[in-house]
């Protein structure tokens, strides 16, 4: 199973230790096509590419992609636009919005029948959602085979 992890990079990363986070947790679990996301060093001046390419980058990535996991508690304008094309793409979407009170979760994405929104309060309680989710697409896949 291969999996697009978005989370915010230009947007801000206050919260790249999580990235990293959720980021190997897929990796033990699944082909990971995002692992730069998550990098520490990884800036919110992102990539040091032109945008054209970023953009050919990852609409590449999310087109190979099984399935997205986006992590959304920090708005991202990217991360919205991915999550767009994964379900233009009728790709299985999981979003995942740490419940903190600190930010509001777009109604764009918490109100898409076409993605699953996990609210957790823990990094434990967000990688079960992973796990569950992955454990949902394979069993579906199995059964479509």
């Amino acid at each position: 199973m291969k999996i697009y992890f978005a989370c915010s990079i230009r947007g801000g990363r206050d919260d790249a230790a999580l990235y990293a986070e959720l980021a190997q947790h897929i990796t033990d679990r699944a082909t990971l096509l995002t692992e730069i996301f998550a990098d520490n060093k990884l800036t919110a001046d992102g990539m040091n590419k032109p945008s054209p390419e970023i953009w050919s980058t990852d609409i590449a990535w999310i087109h190979e992609a099984d399935a997205v996991i986006a992590e959304v508690t920090n708005p991202s304008l990217g991360v919205g636009y991915e999550i767009a094309k994964a379900e233009e793409w009728s790709k299985p979407v999981l979003a995942l919005f740490r419940g903190d009170g600190s930010h509001k979760l777009s109604a764009m994405i918490d109100g898409s029948p076409n993605c699953k929104t996990v609210r957790y309060d823990t990094l434990p309680n967000a990688k079960s959602a992973i796990d569950a989710f992955i454990k949902a697409f394979s069993a579906k896949s199995q059964i479509e085979r």
